[in-house]
């Protein structure tokens, strides 16, 4: 579980290298495509760098970066309405076939999760897979906490009977 309470140092450049990986994957994870995950990590920073790091706490600092890549990435799905998978996972797996069936099931995954409203699918990778706690992904998408738990079982839901179509 990311703690968004651990200290960050005070110039943009060290937040960027300390931020820039929870950004991507974040945003892979929910748009799909590294391309676009990239994109969305440079508008995060930009809009980083020119808000400046006046937070209160670290803490805040990291809720804000959550949000506002989770934004971001709602607005490109919006804009694009689908957004493809990339297949370049870059996992190495102990055999050619282990690492084959892996593959097939994470691509499998991201199909599934595309299917998802984007509201759903950023709930679901905030707290399944990034791992944070409900609260926190209730005050990243600006939610109430019984909305979000709503929102993962529902989302939860219709992963199962996509996967299990396939």
């Amino acid at each position: 579980m990311l703690d968004l309470t651990r200290p960050l140092s005070g110039t943009f450049d060290e937040v960027v290298r300390q931020r820039e990986n929870q950004v991507l994957r974040t945003a892979y994870r929910i748009l799909g495509n590294w391309a676009d995950a990239e994109e969305v990590a440079q508008e995060t920073f930009l809009r980083l760098h020119r808000h400046g790091m006046g937070f209160a706490s670290d803490a805040s600092l990291g809720a804000w970066i959550y949000r506002v890549t989770v934004n971001l990435c709602v607005d490109r799905t919006r804009r694009a309405k689908s957004a493809p998978i990339d297949p370049d996972y870059r996992d190495k797996a102990a055999t050619p076939e282990a690492g084959a069936i892996r593959e097939q099931q994470k691509q499998q995954l991201m199909n599934a999760l595309e299917t998802l409203p984007v509201k759903e699918r950023a709930a679901i990778v905030l707290r399944e897979i990034e791992g944070l706690s409900t609260a926190e992904v209730a005050a990243i998408l600006g939610s109430r906490e019984v909305t979000v738990r709503s929102q993962i079982s529902k989302a939860l839901t219709r992963l199962r009977a996509r996967l299990e179509q396939l």
